[in-house]
């Protein structure tokens, strides 16, 4: 029988797992021999996913559902036998807020992919002015933008489009939700390709918007049972703890709390082509290695025998955010919270990017007689609150719910997490910077980089991108004429 190939994943959080997980799927698929060493520097697996367990609560560090849009993160939880663990949002409570103009106001309904198409509910609102609304309407004859012109920001792409006043009051709270970033810095083409498509084949958001619903339309009522987010019921962490006991009973090696001092290239002699040096001394030998760690740590990997890939990664930025939950008494909140949530516009100049009703958007998040509040603060450009205490963290965020939200009362108990450099931003020539990465990466047989910092930040981009590595590298180990 040949000898195992021996393979290394740097980081072990979703993208490394995932990586494992799929790897492992591969080799018993093929009946080939894989001895696979999963290496994380902190004392947990998971990364960002990290579910906290109190007295009836169940509080997320990091993120708390996923997109059932991409498909990856729904057939990872079918093959790990989670899928009647999943839960849907609450859809009684099915509304979001946007904090404007000195108060909150619900979301208007008619948003299609972040595209309004409905005048009523905009008008209703009040997030717009008629100005703002009559402005957004110009898309309509506003001719697209020639392919020949430079990549645009999302604050540059939008604004031409829909007016300063919508992507200001509608659009940004939007984007900074999800990449925690400066729409002045984040590439449209990077982010939201498909809405750039729009413009290209109709010449209109708002067009583009109203044709895929008449397509959704045309093929009839959808019969899905998932919400457009969905989660489990223990919380995210239980797809850790399930990858963890999966990849454990496969004989992978799980590592964590051992820190990865720098990864070697043999060169052409004989032996194994990558050298991994652990600390204390340790080291491992490997045909492959999998580099599934942010940009700007894979970057010192690879820069003492790739420093133009190195350079590269360097150049793909990160902010940093926090995440504080909140238990409230609920006769103290109940009449004063709605809907899921909440999002800031960075015009209002505010501390809080968002906050969420936790225990109104998901089911058994807290106790009968209890409120769990999620609030998200920090982004580019905010990082100094990371300076401030958990006290001071707290109390500011604290005092912008009582002044967005009016909740007065002092929380039962509170959870800080702090995640900095967590979130890749995704600027101007990102995908040009993330082809030259993975061509320099190539010129390396056996090495691959995957995460959040190139093709996508939610999880089931992660996990898909971490396929796509598995598959590549399992070809490269297996495939390959000898």
């Amino acid at each position: 029988m040949a000898s195992p190939k021996r393979v290394v994943i740097i980081g072990g959080g979703i993208s490394g797992l995932s990586a494992a997980f799929a790897l492992y799927e591969r080799a018993g698929n093929d009946n080939a021999p894989l001895q696979c060493t999963v290496v994380e520097g902190q004392d947990r697996f998971g990364g960002k996913i990290v579910t906290h367990h109190r007295d009836g609560l169940i509080m997320e560090g990091g993120p708390d559902s996923f997109l059932t849009t991409k498909p990856a993160g729904l057939a990872l939880c079918e093959k790990l036998g989670l899928t009647s663990q999943l839960i849907n949002t609450k859809t009684e409570n099915a509304h979001t807020f946007t904090y404007s103009k000195g108060r909150l106001r619900q979301f208007p309904q008619g948003l299609i992919a972040m595209v309004p198409t409905k005048v009523g509910p905009l008008f209703r609102s009040g997030v717009l002015s008629w100005p703002g609304i009559v402005r957004m309407g110009a898309d309509w004859i506003i001719p697209r933008r020639p392919r020949t012109k430079d990549e645009e920001t999302l604050a540059e792409f939008f604004s031409r489009r829909l007016g300063s006043e919508a992507f200001n009051r509608l659009i940004e709270p939007l984007v900074s939700g999800i990449y925690a970033g400066d729409a002045n810095e984040l590439s449209v083409d990077a982010t939201f390709p498909q809405l750039v498509e729009l413009e290209r084949k109709y010449g209109s958001l708002i067009k583009g918007a109203v044709a895929m619903q008449r397509a959704r339309s045309s093929h009839g009522p959808t019969t899905t049972a998932r919400t457009l987010f969905t989660t489990l019921r223990g919380g995210l962490g239980d797809l850790i703890g399930s990858l963890e006991d999966r990849l454990s009973g496969a004989g992978v090696s799980l590592c964590r709390g051992t820190n990865v001092q720098a990864v070697q290239a043999a060169g052409s002699g004989p032996g194994p082509p990558y050298r991994i040096e652990l600390e204390g001394g340790d080291r491992l030998e490997a045909e492959a290695v999998i580099l599934a760690t942010p940009a700007y740590v894979s970057a010192e990997f690879l820069r003492p025998f790739d420093e133009p890939a190195a350079l590269a990664l360097d150049g793909i930025p990160y902010a940093s955010t926090m995440t504080i939950s909140m238990v409230f008494p609920e006769p103290a909140v109940k009449s004063l919270i709605r809907g899921y949530g909440f999002v800031v516009p960075r015009i209002e100049n505010r501390s809080l990017i968002a906050a969420t009703w936790s225990s109104m958007k998901w089911a058994e998040r807290a106790p009968v007689g209890q409120c769990l509040v999620r609030c998200y603060l920090g982004g580019r450009g905010r990082e100094p609150l990371l300076d401030l205490d958990d006290t001071e963290l707290t109390e500011r965020a604290r005092r912008e719910l009582e002044t967005i939200a009016g909740i007065q009362s002092l929380p039962l108990h509170v959870e800080v997490y702090r995640w900095p450099r967590a979130m890749p931003q995704y600027t101007r020539g990102h995908r040009e910077r993330v082809r030259h990465i993975r061509e320099r990466v190539a010129r390396h047989p056996g090495l691959y980089v995957t995460g959040a910092a190139y093709d996508g930040i939610g999880i089931p981009d992660c996990i898909r991108d971490a396929e796509q590595t598995a598959a590549k590298l399992s070809a490269y180990l297996w495939d390959r004429v000898s």
